[in-house]
């Protein structure tokens, strides 16, 4: 995988200079900058290639989590504070992680490698290429979920819980229902309600304007009776 090109913002000249002697110290990371504030960093981000930007999140002017809303599919983001409790808020803004200051060596490394795979992953050119997995953003981590084993998923207001086979707990994770059906294979899964996705196969049976997995019992919404119709009657013995 080539280097990963990445800026680091800071209004304090301290940390900017120690996170650079942590960037040059690690084989897969390039130092394409420094900035002072979040206004030089969107410059900067708008003139050419930043895969990952070490951000601060209490800067004057723009902050650095204001800087995280507004880039649409830009860089990926590692916050760097002093103040615990931004941390929620650093997570539902997809940030990769979450490093309180003052951080050493070795917990800034933990977080460049958990952005060396999610970057490798989301990128397509992970060295692990598998149509039967799918990988989701649990906890700062990225877990693998092997898409025989889902059962269905459940779709929260912030979050999904997916359901798998030999598992009492569901995975969670902060991405949309809409986000997940859409990476989904539409011939193994079907949204049947508002809240849940299931597997097809996994169905064990159809009653009224129900599917029962298990001992669990899901609502075939309205909106979706005639899509799940339609693939029933494919499915039926004339």
């Amino acid at each position: 995988m080539k280097k990963i090109r990445c800026l680091i913002v800071d209004d304090e000249p301290l940390a900017l200079n120690l996170i650079e002697g942590y960037v040059e110290k690690t084989p897969f990371l390039e130092l394409a900058g420094k900035c002072s504030s979040a206004y030089e960093a969107l410059e900067k981000i708008a003139a050419e290639k930043i895969d990952l930007l070490f951000l601060d999140i209490q800067m004057p002017g723009l902050t650095g989590m204001e800087l995280s809303r507004s880039l649409k599919n830009g860089p990926k983001v590692v916050f760097t504070t002093a103040f615990e409790e931004y941390a929620l808020e650093g997570f539902k803004v997809d940030a990769i992680d979450y490093l309180l200051k003052p951080f050493n060596y070795e917990e800034f490394l933990k977080s460049a490698n958990k952005a060396r795979e999610w970057i490798s992953v989301t990128s397509g050119i992970s060295s692990e290429t598998d149509p039967n997995a799918l990988f989701v953003k649990s906890e700062y981590k990225l877990v693998k979920i092997d898409l025989q084993k889902v059962l269905y998923i459940e779709g929260l207001k912030d979050y999904a819980k997916i359901f798998l086979q030999d598992q009492t707990r569901p995975v969670m994770t902060l991405m949309s229902l809409k986000s997940l059906e859409e990476q989904l294979p539409s011939q193994q899964f079907m949204r049947i309600h508002r809240s849940f996705i299931v597997r097809l196969d996994r169905i064990d049976l159809i009653e009224r304007n129900k599917v029962v997995i298990g001992q669990v019992g899901i609502t075939i919404a309205d909106a979706y009776k005639e899509t799940f119709q339609a693939y029933l009657n494919k499915k039926s013995v004339k």
